[in-house]
């Protein structure tokens, strides 16, 4: 090994300055390649009330990271160790959350009691007892329970420390990636970009697990803020939208229609960008978006909005209720259970599926594979793992409706407005069972 003096290991590693505020280019000076990133990293933080024990861990990498200014190898370290983390988060929460008693059931169906101190006594203990099961969810059933990562992501979303059908799709991958480092082989060079990324993610789901979202997180997003908006559209197809308050200002739209709607749309800052799509019996947009007036003329939405006074709100949404309904010919796309609870008895024949998922697309895709089975086979029912949906109900209205109650949907029927903008989105598609 060649022998490097002080002055070497001072020394600025040339490939971290190609990494820049305006993406991956020539590089740029030392200092400024520092300040970039420890904005980068500096913007990862975690909640006030995170076990010290995964604190001083994730605070130990975020020290490191800044480092690999000096030397790249280390942005490579700090992705590696930080997919170790993740398990020691989930383990230090499951210490939290259970004050030190845990009640097990072992395999020949006895229950008894665990007292311990850390994680590591009480799988010591766990194991040496025979424990298969502990009990989970706001049902407290009995589950099985192996005590590694994946049992303790299994255990996390039984308790509702962890959401989102789309972050239990990649908790696999993230399994996967943290064995590849417990059990190397090979060789393999991470960027900065890599590393800021899995910090980010580790940072989001510590965070999520002591009960923090995170404002515009990519895995664990905090509920969404919307704004009144006005959706206008004219007989040429043609589609205008602005928010609520700038309605007045709108010159130009004489004779257009409107409609106001509850909607992601702060330009600058977050804009759904499926506005256009809107359906008020269909569920198109990428974000909750509720119709509180229309439709009508300008002058109208103006005077509705003089008296009603709609003021901003938030949103969650991760883990909705879609119902979708399936004629023998045609499936059609999401609803949310309140309007499909409204719908005529002619609309309610045929098929309904009740599926949790995080996207009105992720529904009906999974959806259609059921009807189709023309790839990998999908769960008909519970968690599917070829992609992400859950499906709580395969039945009629009346069954599917039940379901998304039980799930925690909203089950009072809304009144129904057939109205929606002149997109291109067919409300129904056809398909060859």
């Amino acid at each position: 090994m060649e022998a490097l003096s002080l002055e070497d290991l001072r020394e600025t590693d040339g490939r971290s300055l190609h990494f820049t505020p305006y993406g991956f280019g020539g590089p740029i000076a030392p200092e400024e390649a520092l300040a970039f990133q420890q904005h980068v990293i500096g913007q990862h933080s975690l909640a006030d009330d995170v076990a010290e024990g995964t604190r001083r861990r994730f605070e130990q990498l975020r020290h490191v990271y800044r480092y690999g200014l000096l030397c790249y190898d280390l942005f490579t370290m700090v992705s590696d160790a930080a997919l170790l983390v993740f398990e020691q988060a989930l383990r230090d929460r499951f210490v939290e959350f259970y004050g030190g008693t845990v009640t097990f059931r072992d395999s020949c169906r006895q229950e008894h009691d665990i007292t311990f101190q850390n994680y590591a006594d009480f799988m010591a203990q766990f194991k040496a007892r025979g424990g298969t099961k502990i009990k989970m969810g706001s049902d407290r059933r009995w589950t099985g329970f192996n005590g590694m990562l994946d049992g303790l992501y299994r255990w996390a979303r039984r308790e509702g420390l962890l959401r989102g059908q789309r972050n239990r799709s990649r908790e696999p991958v993230f399994k996967e990636l943290r064995n590849m480092v417990a059990h190397p082989s090979g060789f393999h060079l991470d960027s900065p970009a890599d590393a800021a990324r899995r910090m980010s993610d580790l940072a989001e789901t510590i965070n999520q697990l002591w009960g923090s979202p995170t404002p515009g997180g990519r895995l664990h997003p905090a509920p969404v803020e919307r704004q009144p908006v006005a959706i206008g559209c004219n007989d040429a197809g043609s589609i205008t939208i602005c928010q609520a308050a700038s309605l007045h200002t709108a010159d130009g739209t004489d004779g257009w229609e409107f409609v106001l709607v509850q909607a992601v749309f702060s330009p600058g800052e977050s804009e759904d960008p499926t506005l256009t799509q809107f359906d008020a019996l269909f569920e198109n947009t990428t974000y909750p978006c509720d119709l509180m007036w229309g439709p009508g003329m300008r002058a109208e939405a103006l005077a509705w909005l003089e008296t009603a006074q709609p003021g901003p709100d938030t949103r969650d949404h991760l883990d909705p209720v879609f119902l979708l309904r399936y004629d023998g010919k045609s499936l059609h796309l999401p609803q949310r259970p309140e309007v499909a609870a409204g719908l005529p008895s002619a609309a309610t024949t045929g098929t309904w599926f009740a599926i949790r998922a995080d996207a009105p697309s992720d529904a009906f895709v999974h959806v259609r594979e059921l009807i189709t089975q023309t790839a990998t086979r999908h769960a008909a029912a519970g968690e599917c793992q070829q992609c992400a949906a859950d499906t709580l109900k395969r039945g009629t209205w009346e069954q599917a409706l039940a379901a998304a109650e039980r799930a925690g949907a909203s089950g009072t029927p809304e009144q129904l407005v057939d109205v929606r903008t002149p997109s291109w989105m067919p409300r129904k598609v056809a398909i060859d069972s």
